[in-house]
């Protein structure tokens, strides 16, 4: 049986806040209950989106939280390399296609419905690069370790874009390109990437690359009903130690995982040793979203 690799794969455009240590704290858990090896790799493909200063924040974080990764931290602007080569790889079996519609031409329509297809619209226009959902694996199959068996044709999603026209790596080729080559086994991450798995596993067929397992974690909403974001100014995670505690405890709690009350105000160290002897993905309620409480949402000083 290959050794459990999973990992932690932020976006640098901000601070981690209670969303993110979800995500972080449930990957962390899985792959230390597993006895395996837990990585960080930092999504800094889209430097407009990327502050300076905002990856060592991250980093600062998750250290003051004892979530302490193995090996070095993968920089995916880094990797430019393994992305041209992936996607030529997809051109040469007819699966990837130069596209220059814009967002607004296509407006009237749930997905992009395909045009450039069969040929660039108009050639004089900056091209981005499209995966043809139509000619990859179909349908996509595959048992989400919480929300159960799922089922996709990736047609009704559309052709997803590869590399944008401001020749900026997209998402869905890089994070499949990495999780092959750093090996990794489980994917733990939220809710809203679910249906985002179909193109993923549509691109590693393809590419004839290992298929990880995939746990998807309910989303934790503000009071508004919005995902916990950067961009809708949820609080960054404290650094300092009094007030880690009682968060990492709720976010325990929030994982449906029972820490008891006695937890609350010990070390970070102490309550992920339980946590890690403890952990159970039987024990979390299969749901699309949850609202996080008051003191989830509480302002901090910033990292």
């Amino acid at each position: 049986m290959t050794p459990y690799r999973g990992r932690f794969a932020p976006t640098p455009s901000g601070a981690l806040h209670f969303g993110s240590l979800i995500a972080a704290l449930a990957s962390f858990l899985d792959a230390r209950r597993a006895g395996g090896q837990w990585l960080l790799r930092i999504e800094d493909i889209d430097p407009p989106r990327c502050p300076p200063g905002a990856a060592d924040t991250i980093l600062r974080q998750l250290e003051a939280f004892g979530l302490h990764w193995d090996g070095p931290i993968r920089w995916q602007s880094d990797r430019n390399e393994a992305y041209a080569a992936a996607l030529e790889n997809l051109t040469s079996q007819g699966l990837a296609y130069p596209c220059s519609c814009s967002r607004k031409q296509w407006r009237d329509f749930t997905i992009y419905p395909g045009w450039c297809r069969h040929g660039v619209r108009d050639p004089g226009k900056p091209l981005a690069w499209r995966l043809r959902s139509d000619k990859g694996l179909r349908p996509v199959t595959w048992q989400d370790r919480l929300f159960g068996a799922q089922r996709f044709d990736p047609i009704e999603l559309g052709d997803v874009v590869l590399k944008r026209k401001d020749d900026l790596w997209a998402y869905q080729l890089a994070v499949v390109v990495d999780d092959a080559d750093q090996g990794i086994t489980d994917v733990v991450r939220g809710f809203d990437l679910l249906d985002n798995t179909p193109w993923q596993r549509q691109l590693q067929h393809a590419l004839g690359l290992a298929e990880p397992r995939y746990l998807h974690l309910p989303l934790i909403m503000n009071r508004d009903g919005q995902k916990l974001s950067k961009q809708n100014l949820a609080p960054a995670l404290p650094v300092e130690e009094q007030a880690i505690r009682p968060l990492l405890h709720r976010a325990l709690a929030a994982l449906d995982q029972a820490p008891p009350d006695t937890l609350a105000l010990a070390p970070a160290a102490e309550q992920l040793d339980w946590a890690i002897a403890q952990w159970d993905v039987a024990r979390i309620r299969p749901e699309a979203t949850r609202q996080a409480s008051d003191a989830d949402m509480a302002t901090t000083h910033p990292p």
